[in-house]
């Protein structure tokens, strides 16, 4: 043992009863959640890959989509990119889709389409980290692997009455340790699995239900009265504000699709042309659609009436995108940026992927579902 996991509080007798509780708790607690109940390697992967940064409630439906479209790791690795991520769509952090489905081409070079069981091939795959390995393994495989994401920050944390930051260096090593150190010798999935649980559901961020929680009276910040002051808040993120426009260009009954490049936001996504903006006047805006439009395709356009304005966010910036119609003019060749670009039907649009905002924008141009009034979302959304 190392000298962090040594000076953990966890004797033999607490760790007994610490595990008999959780798993007594678990057993009668458990959410029927449509990835548990399987050792499928793939859908255990599949699940902790999207609930990475992702409400349960949120993913369950997309689970069982993709699942049923790409039902095995082989079925992925052969599927088309634009499928991957039409069917990742809403999701946001679309890096993750892309990850997963190269992450599926090497496991069929690389270990005949199986998922490997030892831990070094598994961290190797792209989009998998020391968590992702943990969960896989133990869930799949029963191995004796521990696992710290959000909710097992909270309940290490707070077992601990650790009060320090817990994203530096020392305060990692200390809750990985006490991950490793309350792990049984068998069931380690369901275990690990229970302590996710616990964190969601008993052990929250804000307002630990303390009076249910099978730790009551082996958790030291619960004992000192400090449960509502761990784990250390992080720091409080700072929103950007930014103002875009984005173009429904049209020619002869089609619209102006690119595709977003490596590097930048939605990268592999099909968008409508959008920009920064910063005109204030008409004519500075219009100048901007004109100058923009042509920066990214080499297409001069006529720009046209104001459609909608939509609020949403991605990561750290909330974002104003106001629509505007727009006519074609010519192509004057490849713009500065040279971006791939389709021109498709209408029809068309729902068979590439696109972000949740360019989704919306979709809706502007069926006939069948006109965009509603939009009210601005979660920063972390994505999309």
């Amino acid at each position: 043992m190392s000298a962090t996991a040594d000076a953990l509080p966890f004797d033999s007798a607490w760790l007994r009863n610490f595990r008999r509780r959780l798993r007594a708790w678990y057993d009668q607690h458990a959410r029927d959640l449509p990835w548990r109940g399987t050792r499928d390697p793939y859908a255990v992967w599949l699940s902790e890959i999207m609930l990475q940064q992702t409400q349960v409630e949120t993913v369950k439906p997309y689970f069982q989509r993709f699942l049923a479209a790409l039902p095995t790791i082989r079925t992925l690795a052969e599927a088309d990119e634009q499928l991957v991520l039409r069917l990742w769509e809403g999701l946001g952090y679309y890096r993750r889709a892309r990850q997963l489905h190269l992450a599926a081409r090497r496991i069929v070079a690389d270990h005949g389409g199986s998922f490997p069981s030892d831990p070094q091939s598994v961290e190797r795959l792209p989009g998998i980290g020391r968590y992702t390995a943990g969960a896989v393994l133990s869930i799949a495989f029963d191995q004796r692997r521990p696992i710290l994401e959000a909710n097992t920050v909270r309940v290490f944390s707070r077992l601990l009455a650790y009060c320090g930051p817990t994203t530096v260096s020392a305060g990692q090593k200390l809750l990985w340790a006490a991950a490793e150190a309350v792990l049984p010798s068998r069931d380690v999935g369901r275990f690990n699995q229970a302590l996710m649980e616990l964190g969601s559901q008993v052990c929250r961020g804000r307002a630990p239900n303390c009076d249910v929680c099978p730790a009551m009276g082996l958790c030291r910040a619960q004992q000192r009265g400090m449960q509502n002051e761990i784990p250390h808040p992080k720091p409080r993120l700072q929103f950007e504000e930014l103002a875009e426009a984005a173009l429904l260009v049209r020619r002869r009954g089609r619209l102006l699709l690119i595709q977003w490049p490596e590097g930048r936001r939605w990268a592999g996504l099909w968008d409508f042309p959008r920009f920064p903006i910063h005109g204030k006047t008409e004519a500075e805006i219009h100048r901007a659609i004109v100058e923009n439009v042509l920066r990214l395709t080499g297409v001069t356009v006529s720009p046209g009436e104001h459609r909608k304005t939509l609020r949403h966010g991605v990561t750290r910036f909330r974002i104003t995108l106001d629509c505007y119609d727009a006519e074609y003019l010519s192509h004057d060749g490849c713009g500065a940026e040279n971006l791939v670009q389709k021109w498709v039907r209408p029809a068309e649009l729902e068979h590439f992927p696109l972000s949740s905002s360019g989704r919306k924008l979709a809706r502007l141009v069926s006939a069948k579902e006109p965009l509603a009034s939009i009210a601005p979302v979660g920063a972390a959304s994505g999309g």
